[in-house]
Order: C-alpha cells, then structure tokens, then sequence
C-alpha cells in the first residue's frame, strides 16, 4: 500500500508542478489579481493554446492519477480478495 501512496504523491506533484507553473504563466493576470485562476489571453498564439492545453491535461492528470492510485487500483485489489476468498 505504501508504493501506491508514493506513486499517487508522485504524480499528483508531478502533474501539478507542471500546472502551477504554466497556470502562474498564462492565468495570472497580475500580482494583486487572480492568481493561477485569472482568465486566459484573449488572442493566444499556437504555443500560448498548446501550453493551455498542457495546463488543462496535468490538471486533469494531476487528480486522475492520485485518485487511481489511492481509491481504485486499492479498491480492485479488495474486490478481487473477496471474490478469491469466496
């Protein structure tokens, strides 16, 4: 159970490393503003929406892979004991 933790930690820090930087880039308007959840450039060029989109998917990475590792694959592992067992 203690790698899954790890794995989980790893990636949630990871994955959300990498948002709060691009977020910090492109989602803070400025000091006193939003901060990491200001509105996105209004005229982005390909890179700005690449990098956007990058945001976007380690969010969603970010949240997914600690979730698999803490809630599902444990909650596989149970289920698949007690039908073993039965």
């Amino acid at each position: 159970m203690a790698d899954e933790f790890v794995k989980g930690l790893g990636v949630l820090t990871g994955a959300g490393l990498v948002w709060m930087v691009i977020a910090g880039w492109y989602l803070t308007p400025g000091f006193e503003d939003a901060q990491l959840t200001g509105a996105p450039p209004e005229d982005p060029s390909t890179f700005d929406q690449l990098a956007l989109l990058l945001g976007d998917a380690m969010a969603v990475v970010a949240i997914g892979g600690a979730l698999t590792f803490w809630v599902l694959l444990p909650a596989m592992r149970e289920a698949r004991e007690r039908l073993a067992s039965n």
